[in-house]
């Protein structure tokens, strides 16, 4: 009985030998860390993008009675350097800016100035009036 378990552990022995074998030959390395920046080529030409500022949130929209009995409409945005104004309730809208805030809002012909209760406003063909809300 002794001799058939022998033989019975011999293939057993040659086959885990086969498996172990191989791995036993395999270079062992330690896996290398790798971060975001090393696998991303535009990492570099990121950090020199200069930094994009959000458009501003909506703030207000009023409608205003100017000196002249003529109605506009704008909408204020936060930070006071935007506004949208149009000369007709749903009308195509025309995009004040000002560099900074409390600067007039401009664009081609026009100019304003004030907040959601009164403005000043000029517009092409038309001198300054005032307008409330």
């Amino acid at each position: 009985m002794g001799k058939a378990h022998i033989d019975m552990t011999k293939p057993a022995l040659i086959a885990a030998l086969a498996l172990v074998l191989p791995l036993a030959a395999c270079n062992e390395q330690k896996p290398q860390m790798v971060t975001a920046e090393a696998d991303d080529p535009q990492a570099e030409a990121l950090k020199a993008k200069p930094k994009v500022e959000l458009p501003p949130s909506m703030k207000a929209s009023v409608s205003f009675r100017c000196k002249d009995n003529s109605l506009v409409f704008v909408d204020f945005f936060n930070g006071d350097k935007q506004a949208h104004l149009r000369t007709e309730k749903n009308g195509t809208f025309t995009k004040l800016t000002a560099e900074k805030a409390g600067d007039p809002m401009v664009a081609d012909g026009y100019s304003m100035t004030g907040t959601p209760k009164l403005i000043t406003l000029t517009q092409p063909g038309k001198p300054a009036q005032t307008c409330k809300n």
